[in-house]
């Protein structure tokens, strides 16, 4: 490598840095809002080099305790207000510049992030393997991008839904970021999906953390422990948890199944569009809101139909490659 691309590089590295360490500043101190996390995102999504440097950061300055120590309750007036941000600012700032002596040069030796994308079609899966033994399965219809090395594990869910079984490192943590979400894990089997603006994660084994975007300017995090399930849409955080059995059934897609227990015919529809090109379409509303119970293949959408029509005494027609379901 020549003097000018080390001298390029090394600009490079230490403005990216001083970058997140100003998105760190602003986001530790008060004044986050929704529309904040919004612009940090779209940076954080501009290059796996901001993410990077903004996960370095923000996990040491986790780790020294301080954030939580520099935020007494909230004083009245306004001029406490002022004194509580210029105390936190400059915390970060004296923290930041602590960091960069010690952690510009690794910085500068990280080799580029790289990233693979991994993709399935409809109805297909995919097992993805990582270099330390941990395994994400891909389901219908998902793209999520990897980047694993030395460094750390991180993974981009950009659409679809994944199971995890992540071998924990605390030297090299592992991240996945689902629409300005992130799950972090500490030694964990989990599974994320991601749909429009919806992501949720529920918990098999071990404990996750999961981070939503700020809502009414204080930023939304759990713990979950096993049978939690997160789910973050509208700008709201909602843990609820599941038996270990109903966790079991939703995962039946690793197995080519969906498991429907006390399921409305709609839901169970809607299930079964994502894995195939032939849709369901139920017509009427009364039918949408039977019960259904039982064990399909993925692909089988016309045994699901004849159980309509024999159990329920629905009427099937296939208009092009649609079943329609109705009265």
């Amino acid at each position: 490598m020549s003097e000018a691309n080390s001298n390029a590089r090394a600009a490079d590295a230490t403005g990216i840095e001083a970058q997140a360490a100003a998105w760190l500043e602003r986001r530790v101190c008060d004044g986050w809002n929704s529309n904040e996390q919004a612009l940090l995102d779209k940076w954080l999504a501009e290059s796996p080099a901001h993410m990077v440097a903004y996960l370095r950061l923000s996990a040491a300055w986790d780790r020294t305790h301080r954030l939580a120590a520099l935020r007494p309750a909230l004083h009245d007036t306004v001029e406490a207000s002022r004194a509580k941000r210029r105390v936190t600012a400059n915390s970060v700032a004296a923290f930041v510049a602590v960091f960069a002596l010690l952690g510009a040069a690794a910085a500068f030796l990280m080799p580029n992030m790289a990233t693979k994308t991994y993709a399935t079609a409809l109805g297909q899966r995919e097992t993805v393997r990582l270099t330390d033994g941990s395994r994400i399965e891909l389901n219908t219809g998902t793209v999520l991008r990897v980047a694993d090395n030395a460094n750390g594990r991180t993974v981009w869910l950009d659409k679809g839904e994944a199971y995890f079984e992540i071998t924990h490192d605390s030297k090299r943590p592992f991240f996945v970021l689902a629409d300005g979400r992130r799950v972090t894990d500490l030694g964990t089997k989990f599974l994320i999906r991601r749909e429009s603006a919806r992501v949720e994660v529920a918990l098999m084994e071990g404990r996750a953390r999961f981070e939503a975007p700020a809502r009414a300017g204080q930023p939304q995090s759990t713990l979950l422990a096993p049978g939690d399930v997160a789910v973050s849409a509208a700008g709201s955080l909602a843990v609820t948890r599941k038996p270990a059995r109903l966790l079991s059934d939703e995962l039946g897609w690793r197995r080519g199944v969906l498991v429907f227990d006390n399921a409305t015919l709609t839901d169970a529809a809607t299930q079964f569009n994502r894995y195939n090109t032939g849709k369901l379409v139920i017509t009427d509303p009364a039918a949408a809101r039977l019960m259904i119970y039982g064990t399909f293949r993925t692909g089988d959408v016309e045994r699901f139909a004849r159980v309509a029509q024999d159990v329920f005494g629905l009427r099937v027609s296939h208009l092009g490659d649609q079943i329609v379901i109705s009265r």
